[in-house]
């Protein structure tokens, strides 16, 4: 059904584009899996074998999957719910992430038509990081992997400000992905999965926003992973403020709800009405693919077609949004 679906979108927009597809690195899944909220920190160990595993280990996998979905890109972005390496010293934190963006470049020089990379960099050093920014720019990469928070620090944080503003610099754009709630409270019932990764996004876009880093850097291009999680859907409370709580002010230029705008937005909220109120608050052009492939049970391209979105409005979340963000054809 999808590939039908998408062959019809396909004739407003040229690629089907999932701007949410994971991979691993299958050493440092090992090395860092214990360490993850998926695995509970070390008490409830995934085993590399599960199928959802394995097609982020083989890309061949992958292709078979896209073909099967109608997609004809997906982006490629590292899985850190399960590899996480915010636990780690400084340098194998650096020794990890090189390992990672390896792998993605390997997928790429490999099938240059089926995928896109994204880097992720070591946040623990910020001249690592920034080395890291360097050599995803002279490899050609254009997209930057973050976490929505460094060991509770937000991206709004001032030791962030370079990182940011080199990407900036760059043109680069940024793909934020939470690594999930370090907070034991949320591994009851899998809530660090089902609530945790909205209110993290929530969190960091409240960072972002607040401590002014969305006016500093107006060409930051930022895309947020899941919708954005809750923060499209309960601005009232924040414009609220302005009046009645003037010094939350200090750092913004605007509205918090007018901020909504300046990010991107994936299409992955799993209720066709919930996509649907998110393209009324931010705009059709804000909004890309997104299939959080292969752990989510969702069909990216069936589930824009469940939506009451017309299908001109489909295709550009289906690609065209994402190819004109990306500057390709």
């Amino acid at each position: 059904m999808s590939v039908e679906i998408a062959d019809r979108l396909r004739c407003h927009c040229s690629k089907c584009i999932d701007f949410h597809a994971h991979f691993l690195r299958r050493e440092v899944f090992e090395e860092s899996h214990p360490h993850s909220v998926s695995s509970c920190f070390g008490e409830n160990m995934l085993s590399p074998e599960l199928p959802s595993f394995q097609r982020m280990f083989r890309p061949e996998m992958q292709i078979e999957d896209m073909d099967a979905r109608g997609i004809d890109v997906n982006i490629l972005t590292s899985c850190d719910v399960v590899q996480s390496r915010a636990w780690a010293t400084p340098d194998s934190e650096r020794r990890m992430t090189r390992l990672v963006n390896d792998e993605c470049a390997r997928w790429v020089d490999a099938h240059p038509h089926r995928f896109i990379g994204t880097v992720v960099v070591p946040l623990g050093d910020m001249r690592m990081a920034l080395d890291e920014i360097e050599w995803a720019a002279s490899a050609g990469f254009r997209i930057i992997q973050l976490p929505s928070n460094y060991r509770g620090e937000y991206l709004g944080a001032a030791r962030f400000t370079d990182l940011l503003s080199a990407i900036e610099d760059r043109g680069m754009i940024v793909f934020i992905h939470p690594e999930g709630v370090t907070d034991m409270w949320f591994q009851q019932y899998a809530l660090w999965n089902s609530i945790g990764q909205s209110i993290e996004e929530v969190r960091v876009m409240s960072s972002l926003i607040y401590e002014g880093v969305m006016d500093r850097l107006p060409g930051l291009k930022i895309v947020m992973a899941h919708g954005g999680g809750y923060m499209p859907h309960y601005m009232g409370r924040l414009d609220r403020n302005v009046t009645d709580k003037p010094y939350t002010t200090k750092n913004i230029r605007k509205k918090p709800s007018e901020y909504l705008t300046d990010f991107y937005y994936d299409s992955c909220v799993y209720d066709p009405r919930t996509l649907e109120l998110l393209v009324e608050r931010v705009g059709i052009d804000r909004v890309v693919l997104g299939g959080d492939y292969p752990v989510a049970a969702l069909d990216p391209i069936d589930f824009l077609a469940s939506t009451a979105l017309t299908e001109a409005d489909q295709a550009k979340i289906a690609g065209g949004n994402a190819a004109t963000l990306l500057d390709i054809a």
